[in-house]
């Protein structure tokens, strides 16, 4: 039997933003995490080095980022893709994951802030990502200045960014050390709204609504992504989709048991396991998604982030 519902979450789910599409806007929605982000202001951050704003080049020009250092380097380098549903996020409301992040693997994270959409519709995201990514390699003596250990990491719509980035940096020749994948979107094809494509992923069904991230707002992230909604069936964005799997950087994937997306990370990880790829799948007993903001409340989503962060580290020490 599944572990239940970590009864510390079941309290602080009816307080979580994005629950309503209904009423939901973009501007809200962001606004909405910018105001759960400043609402622990008064709980210091986790304690880096340094932080500091920086540009990176984007796919149509420059892109605010943000630079996270424990420690002396060399060191590795990982680019963070916050989540969101593409739409919401920033450098705000993930710069404490990044921070643990960068804790907890001794990396210099470079967190970036990718073009949203309704103003900017796939595959604007992904081209960023990407865009990004090889702007870092190109100026990887700034950062960690190992080129053997360049990992990419991303939560939700973020950890759907790093892994179609992931298979971009392998098409490129770009070799990472890793891909830290963190209940992530992997196949939108049907916009969360067709029965048949949803039917494939039982957890669309289970947990379609209650537990924070709900089915109707995955329709509702893909209305605004999508201009065409052909275009889910692009591996830029369903990774499981995608034509191959083999030769992509080693994985870690996180699933949250009480989450929508928890049978499509599941389905990516074996898929990459299939293809040859070195895969560790943390199924996330007792949480949702969006557990690894939640650690300072709940010690269950604390530990579970903490075990996957430990072996995203195990990666990057072992290099590319």
């Amino acid at each position: 039997m599944p572990a239940p519902l970590d009864p510390v979450i079941a309290q602080i789910i009816p307080l979580l933003p994005l629950r309503d599409p209904a009423v939901m806007t973009p501007q809200s929605a962001r606004d909405s995490l910018r105001a759960l982000a400043a609402s622990r202001a008064a709980v210091p951050p986790p304690p880096v080095d340094s932080v500091a704003d920086i540009e990176v080049q984007g796919g149509a020009g420059p892109l605010a980022a943000r630079v996270y250092r424990v420690g002396a380097t060399p060191a590795p380098t990982v680019v963070f893709f916050h989540g969101g549903g593409w739409v919401a996020g920033d450098l705000e409301t993930h710069d404490r994951q990044a921070r643990n992040l960068a804790i907890e693997t001794g990396a210099v994270v470079v967190s970036v802030d990718y073009r949203r959409p309704p103003e900017a519709r796939f595959p604007a995201a992904f081209e960023d990502a990407f865009a990004a990514v090889r702007d870092v390699v190109s100026r990887l003596a700034e950062f960690g200045g190992d080129a053997t250990r360049l990992g990419l990491a991303g939560d939700s719509a973020g950890g759907n960014l790093a892994a179609t980035t992931a298979i971009a940096c392998r098409d490129a020749g770009i070799k990472l050390a890793g891909q830290f994948l963190v209940y992530p979107v992997t196949d939108a094809v049907g916009l969360y709204a067709d029965a048949q494509e949803n039917a494939r992923f039982p957890s669309r069904s289970e947990n379609a609504e209650g537990y924070f991230l709900s089915r109707a707002v995955m329709q509702w992230f893909c209305g605004h992504y999508f201009a065409d909604p052909g275009h889910a069936a692009d591996w830029r964005v369903s990774p499981l989709r995608a034509a191959s799997l083999a030769g992509v950087a080693p994985a870690i994937v996180t699933t949250a048991w009480f989450d929508p997306l928890r049978d499509e990370g599941a389905a990516y990880a074996r898929a990459l396991e299939a293809a040859g790829v070195r895969v560790k799948h943390h199924e996330g007993p007792g949480l949702i998604h969006g557990y690894f903001g939640l650690g300072e409340a709940s010690e269950v989503a604390r530990a579970e982030a903490q075990r996957a962060r430990a072996d995203f580290k195990a990666l990057l020490a072992r290099g590319a």
